[in-house]
């Protein structure tokens, strides 16, 4: 009985670690779906502006 109850509080402890794992990977991706969200109006604002290309940050490409 004593190792039925041993196994079952690795797998208990398994479980709750997995559960962690899970719980901060799901912030991770809600966090990162905001994100291209994010980059996702802001190209989408940039198309609309009518400016063309990929552009970091205020940079202007070489043949400006």
């Amino acid at each position: 009985m004593s190792e039925i109850e041993e196994r079952l509080a690795h797998l208990i402890r398994a479980v709750d670690d997995l559960s962690e794992v899970v719980a901060r990977q799901d912030r991770e991706i809600e966090h990162l779906r905001g994100q291209v969200a994010w980059l996702v109006r802001r190209e989408a604002d940039r198309a609309r502006e009518g400016e063309g290309g990929i552009v970091f940050g205020e940079e202007r490409p070489p043949h400006y």
